[in-house]
């Protein structure tokens, strides 16, 4: 069923269900009427949501002493009869690319040499301090027992901390360390805007305000469940596109002396003008009678919602440190099966559009191309919010390297695009300009972990621009448990991608409606994160990604196929959830790794695509010519 007729389809569900309500409260209440999924009341869904952020907090804490344990441990047989020189420079290295290690030590048994590495004792009270030297005897009392040591979380002024000891095998060696926990700080505040748990964004270099998605009328955010009628823009610029083109030179020059501005900004057929003393609303006026443009609109925020392999006959079960534990994601969506038949080929790039990425990751390694930063036009896309190196590493964390988490992909090379800011939001201009960059170097999945609840023009366009180039665009639902259309998600032209937890139900937070596509696992995803640690997050933004990196196999594995051929397989080869056939909580259902790879595989297009094949062929070779200039 097209989008256009499960569109229709659901308009004509809602009259129904519109008549039954009234004749529902027309009688005397009997009893509790069970609520439609998702249709919490606010305070309810608020309390779910803390939940599922406590959830990630506690997953993350795990992860990282799991982690931290792996780094002693190596350092243990990477130092092995090395001279003190050489594990100092392990040492250096160690904490240079891990600076959530704030304290090591390391303990020669043989001599009774101690050596202690760039320790800066953290700042306390008299009580705190007591507590860390009493942690940190423990673990030195521990560790002289042969015995592996783990001390509780403590606070130590702001922060908090871990301490942990090793002993190496022949007990010769044991090393100690402090571990700081700020990780934890920055996944619950990561979280709190993720989930919509408060207002967001707060104002910062521009002007910022909001508007209904509906109506566009002024609405001011006071609450974290108001962000799910809400679309934030800055209030002193506007986007326009013009009905004849471009505007000359000299006509550009008369909007600047009229609306008091500087140059604007282009991309593709549509202008951005920020004026330094006038409203979007006078703006709008402007350009309405005196240019009559082909549209005008806000300039709208959107806001985060992270050489080729032979293929094995057998099930692989990867080794890296967190798998088995953590990663229930994985084989939710039967991705060791799927294995067999793709692993991905570095002949087929998935772009993240997001906030950037960690590059020297030790778990994205050897993954990642050049990228772009369309925040400051120049410069590497470093990820100073964590949100992209997330969505990355489920996409194409290492696979097999006996360290952190493992990815979806293990061969597909992954192009950062940083389109969102160090608050985690961005506008129209950098996400379509990030959209469009992607498309022209080379991506043949582009993932869209962000979203707002207006429907722009512009950003269509950019969506658009990749679609006719044969992109896969897949993108995030939102997080704000609403029926509300979100976008880029609700464009025909992407594959929308609501979230599911471990037990494949769907996820309290996850936004839902006819748009819905396919689901995924989106709820506690162990992943990459900044500082060259792991998280686990909560979120749609955590689904899509699943999604885009099955294509990204399926791309690799048959790479005849176009764009909606792909979308097509991946949506008629799901776990069907919820209502049989499609349904606006789950859309066609989870998505299957080995079915979907299973039904793309050959080498060739799968006889049951063949006659749209042919049809989509000369669809993109139409769009392609008309897209010449």
């Amino acid at each position: 069923m097209s989008r256009k007729n499960i569109a229709i389809a659901g308009l004509l569900t809602a009259v129904c269900a519109s008549v039954l309500v009234l004749s529902l409260t027309s009688r005397p209440e009997t009893g509790p009427i069970g609520r439609r999924q998702g249709n919490e009341r606010p305070p309810q869904e608020h309390s779910l949501k803390k939940t599922a952020l406590v959830q990630d907090v506690y997953a993350t804490e795990r992860l990282n002493r799991v982690d931290a344990g792996r780094d002693l441990r190596a350092m243990l047989t990477g130092t092995a009869g090395k001279s003190p020189r050489d594990v100092a420079l392990y040492a250096e290295s160690l904490q240079r690319s891990h600076g959530h290690i704030a304290m090591l030590m390391w303990i020669d048994f043989s001599s009774g040499t101690v050596k202690t590495f760039k320790s800066v004792p953290p700042d306390g009270t008299r009580e705190q301090q007591q507590r860390l030297r009493q942690y940190l005897n423990a673990a030195k009392s521990a560790v002289k027992k042969h015995q592996a040591y783990e001390s509780p979380s403590f606070a130590v002024g702001e922060r908090k901390y871990f301490v942990m000891s090793q002993r190496s095998s022949d007990g010769k060696i044991g090393v100690l360390a402090l571990i700081d926990q700020t990780v934890l700080n920055r996944v619950a505040e990561h979280q709190r805007k993720n989930l919509r748990l408060i207002p967001y964004p707060k104002e910062g270099k521009f002007r910022i305000e909001s508007v209904h998605a509906d109506t566009l009328r002024d609405i001011t955010v006071k609450t974290g469940h108001d962000n799910e009628n809400a679309s934030h823009y800055y209030e002193n610029e506007i986007v326009v596109r013009f009905r004849d083109g471009h505007p000359r030179s000299s006509q550009l020059q008369t909007i600047s002396a009229d609306i008091h501005c500087a140059a604007p900004r282009k991309l593709g057929y549509a202008y951005i003008f920020r004026s330094s003393d006038m409203t979007y609303s006078q703006l709008k006026t402007y350009f309405y009678y005196k240019w009559q443009p082909l549209y005008t609109e806000p300039h709208y925020m959107y806001l985060t919602n992270d050489a080729e392999g032979e293929n094995t006959a057998e099930v692989v079960t990867p080794n890296d440190l967190l798998f088995s534990d953590y990663q229930w994601n994985l084989p939710a969506i039967e991705t060791s099966r799927g294995w067999n038949l793709s692993k991905g080929s570095n002949k087929v790039t998935v772009a993240v559009v997001d906030t950037g990425v960690q590059a020297d990751h030790p778990d994205l390694k050897g993954q990642l191309l050049p990228g772009y930063n369309a925040i400051t036009k120049k410069g590497k896309p470093d990820d100073d919010v964590g949100h992209g190196t997330h969505v990355c590493g489920i996409i194409g964390a290492l696979v097999n390297n006996s360290e952190g988490v493992a990815g979806i992909s293990w061969f597909n090379k992954i192009l950062p695009v940083k389109v969102l800011d160090s608050t985690g939001a961005g506008t129209t201009y950098s996400v379509a300009e990030g959209i469009i960059w992607a498309a022209d170097h080379g991506a043949k999945v582009i993932n869209l972990s962000l979203g707002n609840y207006a429907d722009s023009q512009f950003l269509h366009d950019a969506i658009k621009y990749a679609y006719d180039r044969d992109v896969l665009l897949v993108s995030a639902s939102g997080n704000d448990n609403t029926e509300r259309p979100g976008y880029p998600a609700a464009y025909p032209e992407v594959l929308a991608v609501a979230a599911t937890n471990a037990s494949g139900e769907r996820a309290s937070f996850s936004n839902y409606g006819d748009y819905i596509d396919v689901s995924a696992p989106g709820e506690s995803i162990a992943s990459t994160y900044t500082g060259s640690q792991y998280a686990a997050l909560s979120g749609t933004s955590m689904a899509s990604p699943h999604a885009a990196a099955l294509a990204g196999l399926v791309r690799s594995l048959n790479p005849d196929l176009s764009n909606k051929e792909v979308m097509d397989l991946m949506t008629k080869n799901t776990v069907d959830l919820g209502t049989p056939g499609h349904d606006k909580y789950f859309g066609w259902g989870q998505v299957d790794i080995y079915k979907t790879l299973q039904a793309a595989s050959g080498g060739e297009v799968p006889l049951e695509l063949w006659p749209q094949h042919v049809r989509e062929k000369i669809n993109l070779l139409e769009r392609r010519l008309k897209a010449k200039p």
